[in-house]
């Protein structure tokens, strides 16, 4: 089976992209989880869902605020595949 180069530069950049728009909502959550679990561990309270709640409500505030970034990422994303198509 022949694989075409263009095929995996393809895959290769629709990871990034989905990379990209991941990355600062994951992050925002890890860093909530952080802090949480360090207020955790300095007042002994060890409820584990503690934290599901204030990290659920961080990600949606970051996706809030950058979602026109996303929406950019993904409108160039699109353009550029249906330029290669066309």
């Amino acid at each position: 089976m022949v694989i075409d180069e263009s095929l995996i530069d393809i895959v290769r950049q629709a990871l990034t992209v989905a990379l990209k728009i991941a990355a600062p909502i994951l992050g925002a959550g890890v860093a909530i989880g952080l802090i949480i679990s360090i207020i955790q561990s300095v007042t002994s309270i060890q409820e584990q869902t503690l934290s599901f709640v204030p990290k659920i409500f961080g990600m949606i505030i970051i996706t809030i605020i950058i979602i026109s970034w996303i929406i950019q990422r993904i409108a160039e994303f699109s353009i550029t595949m249906f330029n290669l198509a066309g």
